[in-house]
């Protein structure tokens, strides 16, 4: 017998773009939709707004009059709280204070029926602390879908302390017949997505502070080489950077000031400055239409002899892709005994070229005694148009040239990075996988609803968790130890998981059975 949530009517809280695209999903899926605003006119413009969203895809053919016409019918406009007494569920998506919410489902608890499930749209304030103010706090729970709402698949189901499986288990089951992709996960600063993806932008924040690169070479390094569907700072530029440090700032606090979290001084002085992003015309790039946008800063093409010895060593297995096109390109993968477990590297002529490992390019090769050059880490190196890699200080041109040439005849874009640890995509990564174990070890969520949620709601070319399964714990370990060392700063200690899996003590398989 299908849940009485199933076929209830929805009331949804809030006309704003999140309230709004709710009902949207709501009404799709054939519920009786009431929204309401404490501004009755906001309410109707949102209406009106979606309504024309909805008749230019009728126009365009994407969807049909009549589908449209039913949906909109629908959606009503409720003037008041107690309007929403018949509804199964109730969602608010209003402004991301603690006591307005509080005060708004004391208010619900008075009004709707015992058997109504409360939901919060929240994506930063707990759970546990909103139904605190509930007289039957296990009737409430976190429903947190990413924007826009019509469009992401993935809906986080937050449980806090006291949620009972009954609350968890409905609206798990309505997610999926709303066509929604749900994860199930503890109330903790962030949740899932906006707790684990903040290294992301963290990372090349701090690059772009160290004076690494420009904006728009550090976002190519992780889209182009990468493989991240954007850079960092573009993105933030989409999101806003009111927003986007809000909510690293949130997470900080709530963190207790934690320096995994902390924010950048970069991107504070944009919100300072009202430099918002694309909403405001400026942020990290501009975007007026008079102004040439900045390209990434690419290798010049090198002319000259190529490598006449070439050899493979390591664990090339580690990076399948790349592994596949050296092979197309008729270099040999010949993982010798004696490093068939250590990080995949070739020797061109007299260069060692490896993978970055979070030790300076200038380092290795005082411990090597060879030219060094490294390059980062790519979610596939075949496919990607780009590659980075950062030379030794004591290279000759001609060395570091050598490695450009061949690169390019593999058809790579080269960007040359100052010699900088871990480079860029591995050391976020490194800190991606870093934050999910944690996420993991106390039992916030699964590892697979963790790299699910990363994958669909932040749209990362791979989860963090299943990439440092391939790359390898041990060599994620290494990476963060040595920037560890690099920076003696506890922003990257590896988390105790990390330390576990590396030494072959667990899988995460079995972590999650305990």
């Amino acid at each position: 017998m299908p849940s009485p949530l199933l076929q209830g009517s929805v009331g949804v809280i809030g006309a704003g773009t999140m309230g709004i695209g709710i009902a949207q999903v709501a009404a799709s899926a054939g519920h009786d939709v009431m929204l309401f605003d404490v501004n009755a006119e906001a309410a109707s413009r949102a209406l009106s707004a979606l309504h024309q969203r909805l008749q230019q895809r009728v126009d365009a053919g994407k969807t049909d009059a009549h589908t449209t016409q039913q949906l909109l019918a629908r959606i009503q406009i409720v003037t008041a709280l107690t309007e929403l007494a018949p509804c199964a569920l109730v969602i608010e998506a209003i402004a991301e204070r603690l006591e307005i919410k509080q005060s708004l489902f004391r208010d619900l608890e008075a009004i709707c029926s015992s058997q109504t499930l409360f939901a919060s749209n929240t994506s930063s304030l707990s759970i546990t602390a909103i139904a605190s103010a509930l007289k039957h706090p296990q009737r409430m729970a976190g429903l947190h879908f990413f924007n826009p709402a019509p469009v992401m698949k993935l809906v986080e189901i937050v449980r806090g302390l006291e949620t009972d499986a009954d609350t968890l288990n409905a609206l798990r089951e309505l997610a999926i017949a709303w066509k929604k992709q749900p994860v199930v996960c503890r109330s903790t600063p962030g949740f899932i997505v906006n707790r684990v993806a903040r290294p992301f932008y963290a990372e090349t924040l701090r690059a772009l502070e160290e004076q690494i690169a420009t904006p728009a070479t550090l976002d190519a390094v992780l889209r182009d080489a990468g493989g991240f569907a954007m850079g960092p700072l573009q993105l933030t530029d989409l999101i806003g950077h009111d927003v986007n440090y809000a909510v690293t700032e949130s997470v900080f606090h709530a963190f207790g000031s934690d320096p995994r979290f902390q924010p950048s001084l970069v991107q504070k002085e944009l919100v300072e400055a009202g430099h918002l992003g694309r909403k405001s015309g400026r942020g990290f790039y501009r975007y007026q239409s008079d102004i040439q946008p900045i390209p990434p800063e690419f290798a010049p093409i090198e002319t000259g002899a190529m490598p006449q010895r070439i050899s493979a060593h390591g664990r090339w297995s580690a990076l399948p892709e790349f592994a596949a096109l050296l092979q197309q390109n008729g270099i040999a993968i010949e993982e010798l005994k004696e490093s068939a477990e250590s990080p995949p590297f070739l020797r061109l002529d007299e260069v060692t070229f490896m993978l970055t490992n979070g030790k300076l390019s200038s380092r290795l090769a005082a411990e090597t005694r060879t030219p060094v050059v490294q390059f980062d880490l790519s979610v596939n190196h075949q496919q990607a148009p780009a590659i980075a890699i950062s030379a030794a200080s004591c290279n000759s041109a001609a060395q570091t040239a050598l490695v450009i040439r061949f690169l390019q005849s593999l058809g790579k874009n080269v960007i040359v990075l100052p010699d900088y640890p871990a480079l860029l995509t591995l050391r976020t990564v490194a800190m991606l996988c870093n934050e999910a174990l944690d996420v993991v070890n106390k039992g916030i969520a699964s590892s697979e609803d963790t790299d699910l949620a990363m994958r669909l709601g932040v749209n990362y070319p791979a989860g963090p968790l299943a990439w440092g399964n391939q790359l390898g714990w041990q060599h994620i370990l290494t990476t963060l130890e040595n920037l560890n060392h690099f920076y003696a700063d506890t922003r990257y200690r590896p988390a105790p998981l990390l330390r576990q899996l590396a030494a072959g003590y667990v899988s995460l398989a079995t972590q999650e059975l305990h």
